[in-house]
């Protein structure tokens, strides 16, 4: 069981723990539930880990779903276990960005960041299945999209 975080350097543990995803069934519950003085100082050190941590999990997404799409030939399911797999992990990391101890405002706003990156995956998927001349691509990716959630 992790323990809720309410100091810096029990978040310390808690974002390196949720930076591996070594333990996601715990971890946002954890997080969601934790707490922390929001002073300078160590505000700007919380947002700096939670941010790297974040960004850390989106290139591991990002590069396991390059891998997927690769290795999918053209097999319709594939494509989709893929483009669902990578917007379950865009919708977890919204959860992560979302946290009650964050305030209001920088908390929309690390919630913005990662709606705009999976807006941007999404432009990108729906550029790339243009080229696809059978629309079988364009298809899939319309109906199944990465920032829906």
């Amino acid at each position: 069981m992790i323990a809720v975080p309410h100091t810096y350097f029990e978040w310390s543990g808690v974002l390196a723990i949720f930076k591996e995803k070594s333990n996601d069934e715990e971890v946002l519950p954890a997080m969601q539930a934790g707490t922390i003085e929001w002073q300078s100082g160590v505000a700007e050190r919380f947002s700096k880990k939670l941010i790297d941590a974040v960004n850390a999990r989106m290139n591991t997404a990002s590069d396991k779903f390059q891998k997927e799409m690769s290795r999918a030939g053209g097999s319709e399911g594939a494509i989709v276990q893929a483009i669902l797999a990578l917007r379950k992990e865009m919708m977890f990391l919204a959860q992560a960005m979302n946290l009650s101890a964050l305030p209001r405002n920088e908390r929309q706003h690390y919630l913005e960041l990662v709606l705009e990156q999976a807006n941007a995956i999404q432009k990108s998927l729906e550029d790339s299945a243009r080229k696809d001349r059978s629309g079988k691509l364009s298809s899939i990716v319309r109906n199944h999209k990465i920032n829906s959630f």
